[in-house]
């Protein structure tokens, strides 16, 4: 198990050393911070000032490293509008993502796990067709779009619950549903086929001559099996909620990294885009690192086939 984590967290390293370097090159490609800042009508000495007071007048490969360096040191730099520390901007933010993302995943899980096992013990029947038919309602309708028509019908038109901010509790409901219904859709979906497939091996046969109940045998050998394939859609539905929240904070004028980070982008305030770039990535990573580790634990024949193949 420790061969089969130290290969999974070197993969981890490499692929948040990328996201970082993506994030500098193609935020260096967007444009000239100083204009948008300054203005238009700013004189140059303005503009060759705020240059060399960001660093921003140095070749790109010197800004590079630089940069990685000041990572090496925990500073992920300044904020170009107040001065203040980018990582201290963002994290100013991340409670209230976390307030939708965290209820939005365990939605996720819920609903989804629990209409994909009622859909294969169900299958070929009324129930199995309505359950998937709803489920791709869900996965073919963006979250945005999914996220206005709440807000028209229980916002707007029968006034039970708000239609934007962040006041009470109750603010956070439909931008939590709009997050989680795409999300539960595709895991009822990989649910169901997992159940099924699992549902017709040999073993669950035995277990059921065995003279065990229907439901000890779906909830002791059947749904263990079947989460295996389960686990991978979970990690990517992790950044995906994170990466959904800039559309849905937007929707809902909800204070979170998704309105920071477009106010960011607006205002070519690299350190703090860069800084949220590297947030949502790092993750993602930890997310899937999260799931091969989980891997590794519910299926022991992943750790032997990574130690027979580090021979």
């Amino acid at each position: 198990m420790l061969l089969y984590t130290l290969s999974r967290l070197a993969r981890a390293l490499v692929t948040v050393v990328l996201i970082v370097t993506l994030a500098f090159i193609i935020l260096r490609m967007t444009g000239d911070p100083s204009i948008i800042i300054l203005g238009p009508d700013a004189p140059e000495q303005a503009y060759e000032a705020f240059r060399r007071n960001w660093g921003l007048d140095q070749p790109l490969i010197v800004q590079y490293f630089k940069y990685f360096g000041a990572i090496a040191e925990g500073d992920l730099g300044r904020s170009m509008r107040d001065g203040r520390p980018a990582l201290d901007v963002v994290m100013d933010r991340v409670p209230m993502t976390l307030a939708l993302t965290l209820p939005a995943l365990v939605f996720n899980l819920i609903l989804g796990l629990g209409a994909g096992v009622i859909a294969a013990l169900n299958r070929n029947t009324w129930i199995d067709r309505a359950i998937m038919t709803v489920s791709v309602v869900g996965f073919t309708v963006p979250s945005f779009v999914m996220g206005l028509v709440l807000a028209m019908v229980f916002a707007v038109q029968l006034k039970w619950l708000p239609s934007g901010g962040s006041g009470s509790w109750a603010h956070a409901i439909l931008p939590v549903i709009s997050m989680g219904m795409i999300g539960a859709a595709v895991i009822a979906r990989f649910t169901r086929s997992a159940m099924l497939e699992v549902l017709g091996q040999p073993y669950i046969r035995t277990a059921s001559a065995k003279g065990l109940s229907w439901g000890a045998v779906v909830l002791r050998h059947a749904l263990p099996n079947a989460a295996i394939p389960v686990l991978t859609i979970i990690g990517f539905m992790v950044g995906s909620l994170v990466a959904g929240a800039v559309v849905i904070e937007s929707i809902f004028s909800w204070p979170g990294l998704g309105r920071l980070l477009v106010g960011a982008v607006a205002n070519r305030d690299l350190a703090v885009v860069q800084t949220i770039l590297i947030l949502i990535g790092f993750t993602m990573v930890f997310a899937n690192l999260m799931v091969d580790l989980a891997y590794g634990w519910v299926d022991p024949r992943l750790r032997i086939r990574t130690l027979s193949t580090a021979k």
